[in-house]
């Protein structure tokens, strides 16, 4: 049986504005009438990977920022905004890949609490590849990668009439001072790290991308079709 494709966007280091407004664009795309600019009956979507190009930080859908806080995080040099995505605060910056998948899950075969333990899985399957073996997801209310009491990998997505929009963030060689300001994801008594903390070297975004590509073709059972990043 044919896998379904999935369109892969590489935005590089971009503004993390720039990420939401392709991933609405797509999202108008998955949701065309057929006969528009519905995708071809083999794509399930498109897989949208950044860095972050300065520092952010997000709220959720459960909120997590008073407008105090708001005020605080701005006068760090920050930008603070709300998106649509479960979840509640969290950072994103340089040092961090961004993977926003825009995916159709009736066209893979996957229900969201699947697509969830998906990415997870992708993020687990990167840190044993590069030799991080006690990497595990873990239970609500605490989703995401975890190397015992730290978090790694942030997940939180938005699913409306099958289709799928956010997704996760892993700390690579970010700065985790910027975590400190907050209390991520709500979690009391839990602290966050990142692949260069644990391996005790310099780890790039670039770098992980090619294990995590193979990470995501391998648990989403898909291929992979390069795409213009300014479609």
């Amino acid at each position: 049986m044919r896998q379904p494709a999935v369109r892969l966007v590489l935005l590089g280091r971009v503004p993390y504005n720039e990420l939401l407004a392709l991933q609405e664009r797509w999202l108008r795309r998955l949701q065309a009438e057929p006969g528009t600019e519905a995708l071809s009956g083999t794509e399930a979507g498109a897989l949208l990977l950044c860095e972050p190009a300065g520092p952010v930080y997000t709220s959720g859908l459960r909120g997590g920022l008073t407008p105090e806080e708001t005020t605080r995080l701005r006068a760090l040099g920050a930008e603070v905004r709300t998106t649509g995505r479960g979840g509640l605060a969290t950072f994103h910056g340089p040092g961090q890949l961004l993977c926003h998948p825009v995916l159709d899950l009736r066209r893979l075969g996957l229900r969201l609490r699947t697509h969830v333990a998906a990415l997870e899985g992708c993020a687990v399957r990167l840190c044993e590849l590069q030799n991080l073996r006690g990497a595990r997801a873990g239970p609500p209310p605490y989703t995401g990668v975890w190397l015992g009491e730290r978090k790694i990998c942030a997940i939180g997505v938005r699913c409306g009439r099958h289709i799928t929009s956010h997704g996760l963030a892993l700390n690579c060689s970010t700065d985790l001072v910027w975590f400190d300001h907050i209390v991520p994801c709500g979690l009391v008594g839990t602290g966050v790290t990142s692949l260069s903390e644990e391996l005790q070297r310099h780890v790039t975004v670039d770098e992980v991308i090619p294990p995590f590509l193979d990470a995501f073709k391998e648990t989403y059972k898909c291929t992979l079709i390069s795409e213009n990043s300014s479609n």
